[in-house]
């Protein structure tokens, strides 16, 4: 990927000069390669940020599943290649597997693929349960709940005996807040969003919001007919006791805080490798 983003830039470099003898209705030959070169570095870095989540969804699938597993389905884009390479296993190996699902999403994931759909009403404990995140950090604390779905994910992996993350390099922190910057999710009952909001900002700090929908007017809502406030939080905290706290307050349902959740993380790198991280021994 390098070396042919060096080759794509020194050819649109030697290409400028003769640009310059255009019509002057033309845009200037400079803007136009800067234009082409910022095109072609944002698909360059899509494509290997797609790569990565590909990479780490197929490794965890490959090491955390096995035969006879009742598997929890996460939600979200990194998932997608997860069930992929699922559903790939159980076809040329045979396997048997049932999954349950986390949202959704998760739920026509299976359906598509043909996988065995159940619940957690059938299969209250799970083998494993594979999930994406928002962000990492260096003791496996997570943010999930970007897409909605924290409290059916939390409640998931609350029931798997092993809970193993999926992302891509972007999403690996030393603390929480490097890389991810929206915030802490927290769905709440709609009619409490104002008070836990107050409460959350007064014992917390930072700065409290109403998520709102893009495609329909008003809030989001979640498959649990919920709202779901984002909690920008202005420095690094005892996430443990935070956790404890924000989840003590009267209307609030779940948070997006996974702390001491989960045994180890699958990091897609831009080299092509796989980066796996542990849960420190408590």
């Amino acid at each position: 990927m390098t070396l042919q983003r060096r080759v794509f830039l020194r050819k649109l470099t030697a290409a400028a000069p003769a640009a310059s003898s255009s019509s002057s209705s033309s845009p200037p030959s400079s803007l136009c390669c800067r234009t082409h070169v910022l095109r072609f570095s944002q698909s360059a870095a899509v494509n290997m940020a797609e790569e990565a989540k590909k990479l780490a969804a197929y490794s965890a699938v490959d090491n955390n599943v096995q035969n006879n597993q009742v598997v929890g389905v996460g939600s979200g884009s990194t998932i997608v290649y997860a069930v992929d390479r699922l559903a790939e296993r159980v076809r040329q190996e045979k396997l048997n597997i049932v999954c349950v699902p986390t949202s959704f999403q998760a739920r026509q994931l299976i359906l598509q693929h043909g996988l065995a759909l159940s619940d957690l009403e059938r299969h209250p404990e799970l083998d494993v349960a594979i999930d994406g995140a928002d962000e990492v950090d260096a003791e496996l604390t997570l943010i999930k709940g970007g897409g909605g779905c924290l409290t059916q994910e939390k409640i998931v992996a609350g029931n798997s005996k092993c809970f193993v993350i999926i992302a891509d390099y972007r999403k690996d922190s030393r603390a929480l807040g490097e890389q991810w910057r929206k915030g802490v999710p927290i769905e709440v009952i709609p009619m409490a969003y104002v008070p836990v909001s107050r409460v959350i900002a007064k014992r917390f700090g930072g700065e409290v919001n109403l998520r709102m929908a893009v495609s329909k007017a008003g809030p989001v809502v979640t498959d649990n007919s919920n709202f779901i406030l984002d909690w920008k939080f202005e420095h690094v905290q005892n996430w443990s006791e935070v956790n404890t706290a924000i989840k003590m307050i009267p209307g609030v349902v779940e948070t997006g805080l996974f702390v001491n959740m989960a045994e180890r993380a699958y990091f897609g790198m831009e080299d092509g490798s796989v980066k796996v991280r542990k849960a420190p021994i408590i």
